[in-house]
């Protein structure tokens, strides 16, 4: 009796480290694919989480049926099987994850390193893990969010790392312009502004156009004949400004366009890309691009859209006095 005890005892045992080193295994094959491969580290982590999970449940069994005997363990394992809805509601997490990691990882929408934005959670920052049941994103802020896998098909996320990698990152912002400043251009100022030298090949053009399209004789000169205005030249200024700009991306989309017109006066949309997707590089063009824009306004004899608020007024009147 204490004979067969023992060789029970003695293959449980190897039972118990025979999974004990197929974990280990697995464990360094994810390390391995993880230094290697990165972006395969987090999709590999969780189908290992599930092969563990049938390893301990095949251990499981098989020391079950070691110490119980086949007939009893069948017995038991056919109870369980009475309780596999029990089972499945319990594991719900671990299924949902492991589908949903599999669906991220086939169409390579999420990896490890990836910048990944997901309001609804509070999450914006880097991939740091992704396991079976949860993805941790450690925010820019230094804070961490898990977020459950399964989340990540029935929600929307954005993932940032397709900027990065095409080499452009979009500049979408506008100026509103007072519309009470726009008019047309003077021949003083028409002067004035041929001494811009990425302005000047465009207004030579446009005024020889205009003077072929007002050669009708006997009309007065107003509303009847074509005339430069300063927004549209200043339009052309910034489409120019930005195609000459050495940090634009003149590969991908450039448009400056107006916006519809409101009580805030006429935006001028900037729609471009620059070459360095980094976050503070690209404030920092950004920036640039405009304080270049905003002081420019006033050659033109413009002027940016304003809401004057109470303390300045109460300033103005009293610098007045």
């Amino acid at each position: 009796t204490y004979g067969i005890f023992i060789q029970k005892l003695a293959l449980t045992f190897m039972i118990f480290f025979v999974a004990v080193t197929a974990f280990r295994i697995l464990d360094s094959a994810v390390e391995v694919t993880r230094i290697k491969s990165p972006s395969k580290g987090g999709p590999l982590k969780g189908i290992v989480q599930v092969v563990k999970i049938v390893i301990i449940v095949l251990s499981t069994l098989l020391i079950v049926v070691n110490f119980m005997g086949n007939s009893t363990a069948w017995a038991i394992f056919s109870g369980i099987g009475g309780m596999s809805a029990i089972l499945l509601l319990i594991f719900k997490d671990s299924i949902l994850g492991l589908v949903a990691g599999l669906q991220l990882s086939s169409e390579n929408l999420l990896k490890l390193g990836d910048w990944l934005e997901m309001p609804k959670y509070n999450a914006d920052g880097e991939v740091v893990d992704i396991s079976l049941t949860k993805i941790t994103v450690r925010n820019w802020d230094k804070t961490y969010t898990s977020i459950p896998a399964y989340k990540f098909i029935e929600d929307s996320f954005k993932n940032w790392e397709g900027m990065s990698e095409a080499g452009g990152r979009r500049i979408k912002r506008s100026i509103n312009i007072d519309m009470t400043t726009v008019g047309f251009l003077t021949d003083q100022q028409l002067e004035d502004l041929k001494d811009v030298m990425i302005l000047k090949p465009y207004l030579d053009s446009k005024l020889e156009e205009l003077k072929k399209a007002n050669t009708i004789k006997g009309i007065k000169e107003n509303l009847n004949t074509r005339k430069l205005t300063n927004l549209g030249t200043f339009r052309a200024y910034v489409d120019l400004y930005l195609k000459a700009h050495p940090s634009i991306n003149n590969e991908f989309t450039l448009i400056v366009r107006q916006l519809a017109p409101s009580s805030l006066g006429l935006p001028l949309e900037v729609y471009c890309f620059t070459n360095d997707t980094a976050w503070a590089n690209y404030e920092g063009i950004q920036a640039d691009i405009f304080d270049h824009l905003l002081a420019a306004l006033p050659m033109f004899e413009l002027a940016a859209f304003q809401i004057i608020s109470d303390t300045n007024e109460h300033t103005k009147s009293v610098t007045d006095k």
